[in-house]
């Protein structure tokens, strides 16, 4: 009996440790967000990041390897939601793929963290040598695969017109949706960010739908 309860304390104490790593790393990456998002990938400091975590910047590197390693993994972390709200499953229409992107939207509101840093990474990494350079231009690439391949099936569905250029439909709300989400991080009170964004999703599908409908109404 003392052997099997011995055993139980270390595995009890082994969980109780993955846990407070866990929660550590966690710590760790919503800090880096609020620190990647007021100021850049350059400027930000390990140091500083640490610190704010109530750990040593040694701490902190055995969790991450490097700056670069914590930025992919904030970046990492941010596109996991996205790809659980849009990727997940097929959606029963492209109308339907709308009112989830217009939703996830409305989720980004309730986290101006993650939507600043978004945005500063996204201007910074246009410089060829930016860490996160790659990471953006692959990521713009599948989103916007999947938006096509998407237009692509309501085409033959029959719930686009034939002769749809989805590319370039994929590209545009792309744009207007990170303009958007830009003069929305600069004021947020000055936009409701997500009826814009629906105002302009439903006049494109009018503009590309088969029968000329729109978004239901919200």
């Amino acid at each position: 009996m003392p052997e099997n309860k011995g055993r139980t304390t270390r595995g009890s104490a082994g969980r109780g440790s993955y846990a407070v790593g866990d929660e550590r790393r966690r710590k760790i990456l919503d800090t880096a967000v609020e620190h990647f998002g007021r100021w850049g990938f350059h400027a930000s400091s390990l140091a500083r990041i640490a610190n704010d975590c109530g750990i040593t910047q040694g701490g902190l590197l055995h969790h991450f390897r490097s700056k670069e390693d914590l930025l992919l993994s904030v970046l990492a972390q941010s596109e996991q939601h996205d790809v659980e709200r849009l990727f997940a499953r097929e959606p029963d229409s492209y109308a339907a793929y709308l009112e989830t992107v217009v939703t996830l939207v409305e989720e980004n509101t309730r986290r101006p963290g993650i939507v600043r840093m978004f945005n500063v990474l996204a201007g910074e990494s246009g410089n060829v040598g930016h860490p996160a350079h790659d990471y953006f231009k692959e990521r713009y690439e599948r989103v916007l695969s999947h938006m096509v391949g998407l237009m692509e099936a309501a085409v033959r569905r029959g719930e686009l017109r034939e002769g749809v250029d989805c590319r370039a439909a994929g590209r545009e709300q792309l744009a207007v949706m990170d303009g958007l989400q830009l003069q929305w991080a600069l004021d947020p009170g000055a936009m409701d960010m997500p009826a814009r964004v629906r105002a302009f999703l439903d006049r494109q599908l009018r503009d590309l739908s088969a029968t000329g409908e729109g978004l239901p109404a919200a």
